[in-house]
């Protein structure tokens, strides 16, 4: 699939606002808008600095808008919209082509007989993002004008015109820009650009898709910083640097050779996708967006995942659901390996932490699920490499976290002796990933025993009687107990539907609610169920819940679904697990489609939707979740880990 779209898609405001790019820097920083060029949401920007990496986001420039002057002609290229309703200019009305060279977007813009091209690209592990205009074609030169608008705010948040006097100074090459006295410094820098400093506010950029997410925020105000004028001759280039470092790199072809090497190597790397069409091997790419470093006391290189963009941190259970697919499947183990060690010093009475919070330090725990994850991430991890000093290490870790759930531990996690299955969940906590809150109000709190929490349980202590056998431990324990976890399971069977309940031992009773939650326990690989069970667990998730780009929360058939997401959080959050389809899902019914039919094509082809996909929303990556009704329109962030985690993984796996 080639990402690239000629006018069907950027002449036409709607279609152009509507898909979206997304550039990443392997700290936690990223640069994102829209093909149009407007700004959508207050997550678009130019430069949004990680400043404690991964996390401290902060917009620093927000846009640049460009105007070029060719035979004495002023074309504005860029787009605005604003509060009024107008957009103002319609630059958008030249761009003849968009597409990516890797992760890297291309404009293409077209005035009279000139072509000017536009990339935008940030350097790897740097608060730094490169924009690089080069007149492709043209009969004579061309200057490009352009203003930059800067900030300097959290990236959850707007700015209104204020009160601050920024310190905006020439210095060799450009500006150093310091907005208000406690704001750590960036820079505005160019290889050949003339820059001069300016100060005006411009106010009431309307953030269109935050009005449709219900925010109260949904116009913002920035700060028009710098004059920038350069000329171009025919086959030249000239380069924008906006950085947090003191002294990146000016030399843009030197530092595009570096990006297109960086990538060139991850998909070297990718030996198991070799021969895997363009559309996947560009989600090899798509998969490092999210892959960055997370410092700690112990390892200064430290290896975390974050969840999705634009607004999610690293989250331990995504972080384990999505580890083997984007570090594993596309060969990069050593990543896996430091990822499973950083998670490691952060296991608290049994559990690995459900969030690091954006501001401050201390881990959140409010996760059943992350931690029995976490058995699964590192059995994935020791197929592949067979890496028995990481697992004799971490063995004693696991062993504490059985006993833990044997005990129990926070938010009343833990095994009923009756049965040994994992019982979790008090008022006002959301423990498993179905775990929309909204104030005290936690939509769907599974409180009792989910079925796919005791899918995970009987998984890991399978894992765990492998791993001691192979490190020459004792099994027995494990063994015992997962025996007993099998008998238990078997409770979760509804004979009149067919299928698993969802809960057992609720506040309610057991609750029969149709969910995708019960394929666990058939993708796992270790399964509690009987193959006649599996199957009839396949076929009504296949019938009620599949759709063309993942699995729906909830079966339609119930009172309680909800078709539609979107509105205020209330609203949103309302229909996020109550039938909004999610595309991570595909992965677990594709795995166990293939273990019920053991048709490798037949469990690919549900693929093929979500490969199409590619070319919408978040260009170049998948989305969160979709619609539960047709058309599955995309919603949610633009780029999920484990929506493209899994979906690499299960690729791989669905190799013939």
């Amino acid at each position: 699939m080639k990402l690239d779209f000629g006018r069907e898609v950027c002449g036409h405001m709607a279609a152009a606002e509507t898909r979206e790019w997304l550039v990443a820097n392997g700290i936690g920083g990223f640069a994102s808008g829209t093909i149009a060029g407007t700004l959508t949401r207050r997550y678009h920007g130019l430069l949004m600095a990680a400043l404690r990496p991964p996390l401290g986001r902060t917009l620093l420039l927000a846009k640049l808008d460009e105007t070029a002057v060719y035979h004495n002609r002023h074309s504005p290229i860029h787009a605005n919209r604003w509060a009024s309703g107008d957009v103002e200019p319609n630059g958008y009305i030249y761009l003849d082509r968009f597409h990516l060279e890797g992760t890297t977007p291309v404009w293409t813009y077209a005035i009279a007989d000139a072509l000017l091209e536009k990339r935008i690209w940030m350097q790897p592990g740097a608060n730094t993002t490169y924009i690089q205009y080069r007149l492709a074609r043209a009969a004579a030169p061309l200057t490009l004008e352009a203003r930059a608008f800067v900030n300097y705010r959290d990236y959850h948040s707007t700015t209104i015109v204020n009160d601050w006097q920024p310190d905006i100074a020439p210095i060799g090459q450009g500006l150093r820009l310091q907005l208000f006295d406690d704001a750590v410094p960036f820079y505005l820098l160019s290889d050949k650009a003339e820059m001069y400093p300016e100060f005006d506010w411009y106010e009431d950029f309307f953030l269109s898709v935050e009005e449709y997410r219900g925010q109260n925020d949904i116009e913002e105000d920035h700060i028009y910083a710098a004059f920038i004028r350069a000329q171009l001759e025919p086959g030249e280039s000239f380069t924008l640097v906006a950085s947090a470092e003191v002294q990146p790199n000016l030399d843009g072809d030197a530092a595009y050779a570096e990006r297109q090497e960086y990538e060139q190597n991850l998909l070297s790397q990718a030996v198991n996708l070799a021969d895997a069409p363009d559309s996947v091997r560009h989600l090899i790419l798509a998969a490092d967006q999210f892959v960055v470093k997370r410092p700690t006391a112990v390892d200064a290189d430290g290896r975390s995942i974050i969840a999705g963009y634009h607004w999610f941190s690293d989250w331990g259970r995504d972080t384990m659901i999505a580890l083997p697919g984007l570090t594993l499947t596309t060969g990069r183990p050593a990543i896996a390996a430091s990822i499973l060690r950083t998670f490691a010093q952060y296991v608290d009475m049994g559990m690995i932490p459900n969030r690091f919070p954006d501001a401050g330090e201390t881990p959140e725990y409010n996760t059943v699920d992350a931690t029995l994850w976490y058995f699964e991430a590192l059995r994935a991890y020791h197929a592949v490499t067979g890496d028995d000093d990481l697992l004799r290490e971490l063995f004693p870790k696991l062993s504490n976290i059985i006993a833990w759930h044997k005990r129990g531990t926070r938010y009343n996690i833990q095994m009923d002796e009756a049965d040994g299955l994992i019982f979790a969940g008090e008022a006002g906590v959301q423990l498993t990933w179905m775990d929309a809150k909204v104030d005290d109000w936690v939509v769907t709190h599974r409180i009792g025993k989910p079925v796919e929490i005791n899918a995970l349980w009987y998984n890991a202590l399978r894992i765990m009687a492998d791993f001691a056998r192979h490190l020459g431990e004792e099994p027995i324990e494990y063994e015992q107990l997962a025996e007993k976890v099998e008998r238990g399971y078997g409770r979760f069977w509804n004979q009149e539907m067919g299928c698993c309940y969802d809960i057992l031992d609720g506040p309610d009773g057991d609750d029969a609610s149709l969910r995708p939650n019960q394929l666990f326990a058939v993708s796992l690989p270790h399964s509690p169920l009987t193959p006649d069970q599996q199957r009839a667990v396949v076929d009504i998730c296949g019938r009620h819940l599949l759709t063309a780009h993942g699995l729906r929360s909830l079966s339609p058939d119930d009172d309680a679904y909800l078709g539609h997401y979107g509105g205020d959080q209330l609203t949103r959050d309302g229909a996020y697990h109550q039938g909004t389809v999610w595309g991570w899902l595909i992965g677990p019914f594709v795995s166990a489609h293939l273990r019920v039919y053991k048709n490798p094509a037949q469990a690919r082809s549900y693929l093929q939707s979500l490969l199409r996909h590619l070319a919408d929303h978040g260009v170049g990556s998948l989305s969160e979740i979709f619609d539960g009704d047709p058309p599955f329109t995309p919603r949610g962030c633009i780029a999920q880990a484990w929506s493209v985690a899994e979906l690499l993984r299960v690729w791989q796996e669905t190799k013939a």
